[in-house]
């Protein structure tokens, strides 16, 4: 197939940061860029070379796109399924409408992993009243019930605790009202898992089902949001091994093209659960651009426009420390703090507004000695806040 060279033109659905530090990346290497988001003074298209002005799910806004465009990727897989599938028929979209009719409900998504037998936390459908309780009888107690579209960052969740029964039972142990919560949202429920970290597979795949893989980054949440990412996370080769080729399992049977992530939880006995998969780039290979021989971003351009992909390889060690917007409190954040600091580079998306949890930027700490970066980190939080 012929390769998109430079001098074409990328179609991004959806204009946030990951398609803003795209577009940057494609314009280096001579893309030009169009995108599709409700704003017009969104992240991606203060970098681009057009904004088409539309919701994600407006078809005839998105078609417009596609005759403006050469190929087609994203930026967010909440693109609807059956708008990729009308601009198929117009230009390459990658990754394509069936990676995402697998992607965006969890309970398909699950059932996909069960096809390929890839660990997963216990689960079970949760539709109404009757399939919660039937799934809590199958998962046990503590649970977490999820929508099955649309959710991130602890968004279109709940927990249900153990507790007694009766009219003494706390809400958070009544499951009829957490289902209600979701406000008849479909959803499915998962067995709260006691893991011991939180680890991310970033790998990018191909026209021609070539592989690259970078390496495997380790998360910290706060909140539900992340909060910090080292790589490379230590872990014994074997473990590595394992990680890796669950994810590549993962990249092939759904055919994706670009840079995919997989997030896992790792066990206290080693055991790897896999929690989801995100058919983009990802918040937890921001480590990448900066810390890499290429970057995811760089990646996903080389992958969605046919070119050989990059070398993945680390130069350098490196943590990722997120900027949400509680540190807009009490104003613009010293970022001079930021700055001072040799191996930090920052990155701010440009957001208009910042908002409490909204993810407004990250720090990038460019640093072998991990557990000194993770310190820096933190200190640089503490210290750029005015509130």
């Amino acid at each position: 197939m012929t390769p998109f060279l430079p001098g074409a033109t990328i179609g991004v659905l959806g204009g946030g940061q990951l398609g803003r530090m795209m577009a940057v990346c494609a314009r280096q290497m001579g893309y030009r860029i169009v995108v599709l988001d409700p704003s017009a003074r969104c992240p991606t298209a203060q970098v681009s070379d057009g904004v088409v002005v539309g919701a994600l799910d407006d078809v005839e806004a998105a078609r417009h796109l596609a005759h403006q465009v050469d190929v087609i990727t994203l930026d967010t897989e909440h693109v609807p399924a059956d708008v990729l599938a009308e601009l198929e028929a117009i230009v390459p979209v990658r990754p394509g409408a069936r990676v995402l009719r697998t992607i965006q409900d969890r309970l398909v998504q699950k059932q996909f992993l069960d096809g390929l037998g890839l660990a997963q936390a216990a689960w079970a459908p949760a539709g109404d009243a009757a399939e919660l309780a039937a799934g809590l009888a199958r998962v046990g107690r503590p649970a977490i019930l999820k929508v099955r579209r649309a959710g991130y960052d602890g968004k279109g969740q709940v927990r249900i605790n153990e507790g007694p029964e009766g009219p003494s039972r706390s809400i958070a142990a009544d499951p009829v009202a957490q289902l209600a919560r979701l406000r008849g949202e479909p959803a499915v429920v998962e067995a709260v898992v006691p893991f011991v970290r939180e680890v991310s597979v970033v790998l990018a795949r191909g026209l021609a089902g070539e592989i690259r893989i970078y390496p495997i980054a380790e998360n910290v949440h706060r909140r539900h949001i992340l909060h910090t990412t080292r790589a490379p996370a230590p872990m014994p080769e074997a473990q590595r091994a394992r990680a890796e080729a669950m994810a590549v399992s993962v990249a092939e049977a759904l055919g994706h093209v670009g840079v995919m992530a997989v997030e896992m939880f790792e066990l206290a006995g080693g055991e790897l659960l896999i929690n989801e998969i995100a058919p983009r780039t990802h918040n937890s290979g921001h480590y990448t651009y900066g810390a890499c021989a290429t970057s995811q971003f760089e990646q996903h351009v080389r992958a969605v426009c046919g070119l050989p992909l990059g070398d993945p390889r680390a130069l350098t060690g490196a943590v990722m420390v997120n900027l949400i917007g509680d540190l807009w409190a009490g104003g613009p954040p010293a970022w001079q703090h930021v700055l001072a600091v040799p191996e930090a580079r920052l990155h701010l998306y440009g957001k208009y507004l910042a908002a409490p949890g909204r993810k407004m930027g990250h720090v990038v700490l460019l640093d072998d000695d991990a557990e000194r970066a993770l310190a820096t980190a933190e200190s640089l939080i503490s210290r750029v806040s005015r509130a």
